[in-house]
């Protein structure tokens, strides 16, 4: 796990929030700035025509381990195309590429602005970002990428260019964070395939407790 980093950025308290969930305004997306927010349950989400906006929403999506469960049709689509493979880490730069020209549904565009791009590669070369991969014939078909501050797992987005190619991906990385002793993530927001596999929203109140308490956690072993 990389070493904590000690920022002179400070955030308001995450639970006193303006309109919409809105926690700051302005700022810069460097390494330091994206620790001191997502080691306190706070993200950023850019909006054409303002400055940067900062959020810790009113409801939380989360996936507790838990809950994980896959359904029975990608279980067998797994099990008929073992030559799919997977990897960590081995194209974080292509994944997050791909993931800014996902198109989304009631989207207009793509939040993963080049500025994001660059802030978000800076944080993955400082060990505090990680990415899976899902290749067919060394070919990326799909992959995931997010950010690992302070024990917390915090999903950014994910694409696909062949039929379950996410899925498989958010799976692998369920799988890669259980053998890490990890019990949930933070999804932020709970897409069709998240709820498909056990996400949920949580309020605030409760999530920014289970952050509090995996920080504890980490600290006390």
């Amino acid at each position: 796990m990389p070493k904590r980093l000690i920022s002179s950025v400070e955030f308001p308290d995450p639970e006193d929030t303006l309109a919409e969930g809105i926690i700051a305004v302005g700022g810069t997306l460097d390494v330091g700035t994206l620790y001191a927010a997502y080691s306190q349950g706070i993200f950023p989400w850019p909006q054409q025509g303002f400055p940067m906006l900062w959020f810790s929403p009113e409801q939380r999506g989360i996936l507790d381990f838990k809950d994980f469960h896959v359904p029975e049709s990608l279980q067998r689509f797994r099990r008929r195309n073992t030559h799919l493979q997977f990897t960590m880490n081995h194209d974080f730069h292509q994944v997050i590429e791909e993931c800014s020209k996902q198109p989304r549904p009631g989207q207009d565009g793509t939040w993963i602005l080049p500025a994001m791009k660059r802030a978000y590669l800076e944080l993955f070369k400082a060990g505090y970002a990680i990415s899976v991969e899902v290749r067919e014939d060394n070919i990326l078909i799909g992959g995931i990428y997010g950010v690992l501050i302070e024990g917390v797992f915090s999903g950014e987005s994910m694409f696909y260019k062949k039929p379950n190619a996410s899925k498989l991906a958010l799976w692998r990385l369920v799988e890669i964070l259980q053998s890490m002793g990890h019990q949930w993530i933070d999804v932020q927001m709970v897409t069709p395939v998240v709820a498909s596999m056990g996400g949920k929203y949580v309020e605030r109140a409760e999530y920014l407790e289970m952050l509090r308490a995996r920080h504890l956690e980490l600290e006390t072993t």
